[in-house]
C-alpha cells in the first residue's frame, strides 16, 4: 500500500487530510439538525413503535419486498407537504441525486448545473449520458445565453440548482430559474436538502418565494437535516415518480429505508407543519448568532439561512482553529478543498434550536482566543 501512504502523506502536507471525530462529549456546532427534531420525544416514540412492529431493517429493495405502509404513508404525506402529486423515497440524498438525474436526462439531452451545486448533483450529472454544462453560480443571464444558443439542439433540458447552497448558505433565485425554465421549455430540478424545514413556513423554497408547483418542477429533499431522520425523497408528477421507480438504479438495487425511520420522519413533518414558529425561531436564532459573530474580527457572510460560513481562507489556519476548538470541547469542522475551492477554507457553523446562550458564549470566547 505504498501508493496509499504516499497519497495520505500529500494530503497531510497540504492540510487536506480528513479524519472522523466522535460527537459524544462535545458541543456540536456543525450538525444539520436545524430544528432539534432528531431526539424529539414524539419523533422517537413513533420510530420505536414502528421498530417494535417491523424490526430493524426493511429486508429488501422497494421493488422486492421492502415497501411497507410506513414508506407509503410518508411518501403521501411528503407529497401533500410539498404541494405536488407524488413522492418517492430514497436511502439518502446522495442516492436520490445520483439515481434521479441519470433517470431524467439521457443521450440527446442537456443538463445545466450551477457551479456550486452539491457533490451528489455533480456525480449524478456525471453518471448521466446527457451533455453537461456548468453555469457560474447564480448567473442566470449566463444561463439564458447558453439556452438561447443551445436549446434547439436537444430533446430535453434539465436545469439543476440547490435551493440553499450548503457551504455558503445563500439561496437560488427560484423565481428567475422558473421563468427561464418556462421560457425555454426546460425541466427545473431543485435540491431542497437544506431548504425543507428552514424556508417559508417549513415547506421549502417554493413557499419562501410564494410559488406554486407545476409539472416541470422536480423537488428533491432529505429527511436527515431539519426533519431529524435519515433518507431522502424526490417528488413531482405521478409520471415522474413512476419513471424514477422504473429507472433509478440507486432505488431499484438498494435496500429500502428501515420503516422506523419513515415513521419518525412522518411525525417530524407533522411537527413542522403544526408549529411554524419553529422555523421563525430558527431564523431569529440565525440572525442573533451572526450578529454575535460579527463582533469578532472575522469575515462572516450571511444570507438569512442557518448556514453561516466563518471564512478563514487558509487551509492550515482553518484546520488549526478547528483543532483548537475541539480541545475546548467544541466541534466546528474545518471545510477545505475539494468541498470548497482551494484558498476558500472556512469553519461552517450551522444554527440549531439546540444551542443555549451559554453554548454560543463559549464558542465566541474560544474563537476570539484562536483568531
Amino acid at each position: 500500500m505504498d501508493w496509499a501512504r504516499k497519497v495520505l502523506s500529500e494530503l497531510r502536507s497540504s492540510d487536506l487530510y480528513r479524519k472522523r471525530v466522535l460527537r459524544e462529549g462535545v458541543l456540536d456546532f456543525c450538525s444539520n439538525d436545524y430544528l432539534g427534531l432528531r431526539d424529539h420525544p414524539e419523533v422517537v416514540e413513533e420510530a420505536v413503535k414502528a421498530l417494535r412492529d417491523t424490526g430493524l431493517g426493511s429486508g429488501a429493495s422497494q421493488l422486492v419486498s421492502g415497501y411497507t405502509r410506513y414508506h407509503r404513508n410518508l411518501e403521501e404525506r411528503l407529497a401533500e407537504f410539498k404541494g405536488v402529486q407524488r413522492c418517492v423515497l430514497f436511502g439518502s440524498g446522495y442516492l436520490a441525486n445520483v439515481g434521479t438525474i441519470p433517470a431524467l436526462a439521457e443521450e440527446g439531452d442537456l443538463i445545466l448545473s450551477d457551479e456550486l451545486n452539491h457533490a451528489s448533483i455533480i456525480d449524478g450529472c456525471r453518471l448521466s449520458r446527457a451533455r453537461k454544462v456548468i453555469f457560474p453560480h447564480r448567473d442566470y443571464e449566463r444561463l439564458r445565453e447558453i439556452l438561447r444558443k443551445e436549446r434547439g439542439n436537444y430533446n430535453k433540458v434539465l436545469i439543476i440548482s440547490d435551493s440553499v447552497f450548503s457551504m455558503d448558505g445563500d439561496t437560488a433565485d427560484v423565481r428567475k430559474l422558473l421563468s427561464i425554465a418556462e421560457e425555454f421549455d426546460c425541466l427545473l430540478y431543485l435540491d431542497e436538502a437544506h431548504a425543507t424545514g428552514t424556508l417559508g413556513r417549513g415547506r421549502g423554497i417554493m413557499e419562501e418565494f410564494g410559488l406554486r408547483w407545476t409539472e416541470r418542477i422536480i423537488l428533491m429533499g432529505t429527511l436527515s437535516k431539519a426533519l431529524g431522520s435519515y433518507g431522502a425523497f424526490v417528488c413531482g408528477s405521478g409520471d415522474l415518480v413512476d419513471l424514477i421507480v422504473n429507472r433509478a438504479r440507486s432505488l431499484i438495487f438498494t435496500t429500502s429505508l428501515p420503516p422506523s425511520l419513515c415513521a419518525g420522519a412522518l411525525k417530524a413533518v407533522d411537527i413542522v407543519e403544526k408549529n411554524p414558529e419553529l422555523v421563525r425561531r430558527l431564523k431569529e436564532r440565525s440572525i442573533h448568532i451572526r450578529r454575535r459573530l460579527s463582533e469578532l474580527p472575522l469575515e462572516v457572510p450571511f444570507h438569512g439561512t442557518p448556514i453561516i460560513p466563518i471564512m478563514v481562507w487558509d487551509e492550515g489556519k482553518a484546520l488549526r482553529m478547528a483543532e483548537g476548538l475541539l480541545r475546548s470541547g467544541i466541534l466546528l469542522q474545518a471545510i477545505r478543498y475539494p468541498t470548497v475551492p482551494k484558498g476558500k477554507a472556512r469553519l461552517r457553523l450551522t444554527v440549531s434550536l439546540r444551542y443555549r446562550d451559554e453554548d454560543v458564549d463559549l464558542l465566541l470566547d474560544r474563537l476570539g482566543e484562536l483568531i
